[in-house]
Parts: structure tokens; sequence; C-alpha cells
């Protein structure tokens, strides 16, 4: 009986780990995780899985604003396409060979500085 207990246990257990896979970086419970592993450590694990969960939202916060600033490029871009922010994010990524989480790097050119008018560009060494 026992056998067969564990057995549909694990089915179980394995049928509902099956989902889509989803790109977006861990939550709350993810990083509450790894913070209650660290917090066990320094015997603290209550706080360091409340504050693994603090940083878990606050990380998945900022990849969706930063997903949604993403599609709204794509949307100015590409009037009238359908498609999820999470999609239109990935395909400004690939249109403008951005990495994920560097909006500002790779779409943004650099800017050069030159001198301020009426400057004295020569130098004078002796």
């Amino acid at each position: 009986m026992r056998k067969v207990l564990t057995a549909t246990l694990a089915v179980t257990m394995m049928a509902g780990s099956l989902s889509v896979a989803n790109a977006e970086p861990g939550g709350c419970i993810k990083y509450g995780a790894a913070g209650a592993v660290g917090g066990h450590l320094a015997n603290h694990g209550v706080l360091g899985a409340v504050g693994g969960c603090v940083t878990g939202m606050y990380v998945r916060h900022k990849y969706r604003k930063e997903a949604k600033a993403k599609a709204a490029l794509y949307d100015q871009e590409h009037p009238g396409v359908k498609g999820t922010y999470a999609q239109k994010a990935t395909a400004y990524d690939v249109e403008h060979s951005a990495e994920p989480g560097n909006m500002g790097s790779a779409s943004q050119p650099s800017v050069q500085s030159s001198p301020a008018p009426g400057a004295d560009t020569t130098s004078t060494h002796m």
C-alpha cells in the first residue's frame, strides 16, 4: 500500500510541476525559499524568507515594467500587431539585438561629448 501511495504522490507532483515555461525571473516563492535557506544558515530563517520574498517581488516588478516599456516601443514601430506584452518585448529584443534586462544599453546610441563652444582646445606644454 505504501508503494502505491508513494507512486501516486510522485505522479501527482510531476503532473503539477509541468507547466508552460516562463522566462520571467522568480517571484516571492523562489526568492523566499533561497532567502530561507540563507537565513537558516545564519539562524534567521524567517527573516531570510521575508527578505527573499520582497526581493523576488521587486525583481519581477522591474522585469515586467521593462517588458511593458519595450512592448510600447514595439507598438510604436509596428502599429496593429497583436500579441501579449511579453511577446512584443521579446520581438523588440530580437529586432534591436538587446539583451533582456538591458533596455537602455543596446538600443541607445552612445553620445560623443564635444568641447564647449569657445573653449580653447589647444594645449600649452612647456
